[in-house]
């Protein structure tokens, strides 16, 4: 797995893909950066008069519940993505906080225009079960995958995946990530993530790049991101410990971290599969 990644990597690297990002407003600054970072190229359009031609010319469309007002922007340039055969990564931001999300992820995955799905553990169950959460952008603690209840989790996420037909990404403390059928599960990274604004937008924008550059393996281009993230993360801490900087330190270290990243330095990854 770990060479498959690194492939990934250097792919995107080489390849340069352009990602259309429909994204949360708050966030949308460090989403762009970070691709840019990790050698794509992003566009952030937004109005549905231009999406579908904005679409057409990017590999990938990475949307966002936090745009929640460019509804009908998504919905034009994930059924332009789907008909071009681009991936599209749907992050559905506090899915089960409000039935307005909870509804409008769930048309896109009924329509199947979602290629790779990456949330929070709460954001995932509330549109695999349904359910609504008061719990917004942050993860329950009721939800939370842990070592106790790994496997009975990564039952249930195979289960939406196969339904859905697109690959699933639960990230948290311990990422699971699954095709169907293969499920990776990764840990590491680090808990300042959690205490900046985007870390999770900033995830599903990588997601959309590497599976841009690689659109015919989006299970591996999923664990990617998600091991570049956690490499990434890891990285960035060292340093604001070492010079005793805060958490603004921490989200510029994390984009510096990913610029500077090569596939070589993904070599000691630690992936397992279950």
């Amino acid at each position: 797995m770990t060479e498959a990644i690194q492939q990934v990597v250097a792919r995107a690297q080489q390849a340069r893909p352009m990602v259309h990002a429909i994204t949360n407003p708050v966030t949308i600054n460090d989403c762009a950066n970070i691709i840019l970072a990790a050698g794509g190229t992003a566009i952030m359009a937004q109005d549905e008069r231009e999406v579908d031609q904005i679409t057409a010319h990017a590999a990938a469309l990475a949307l966002n519940m936090g745009a929640l007002r460019a509804q009908e922007a998504m919905l034009l340039a994930a059924r332009t993505a789907r008909r071009l055969g681009h991936p599209v990564v749907l992050d559905p931001v506090a899915a089960g906080a409000s039935r307005l999300r909870g509804e409008m992820c769930s048309r896109l995955l009924a329509e199947g225009l979602v290629s790779v799905v990456r949330g929070n553990a709460s954001e995932i169950r509330a549109l695999a079960a349904g359910q609504e959460s008061a719990a917004g952008v942050e993860v329950d603690a009721l939800d939370r995958v842990t070592e106790q209840n790994l496997t009975e989790s990564a039952a249930w996420l195979r289960q939406f995946s196969r339904r859905t037909g697109a690959v699933v990404m639960l990230t948290g403390v311990i990422d699971v990530i699954t095709d169907g059928e293969r499920t990776a599960v990764l840990r590491g990274g680090s808990g300042l993530m959690g205490r900046i604004t985007g870390a999770g937008c900033m995830l599903t924008s990588l997601t959309a790049l590497y599976c841009g550059a690689c659109p015919n393996t989006l299970f591996e281009a999923a664990v990617a991101a998600a091991e570049v993230m956690n490499h990434c993360g890891q990285q960035a801490e060292m340093r604001v410990r070492k010079e005793m900087e805060g958490t603004a330190s921490f989200r510029t270290r994390l984009i510096d971290a990913v610029s500077l990243l090569t596939a070589d330095g993904l070599a000691n990854a630690s992936i397992q599969l279950i």
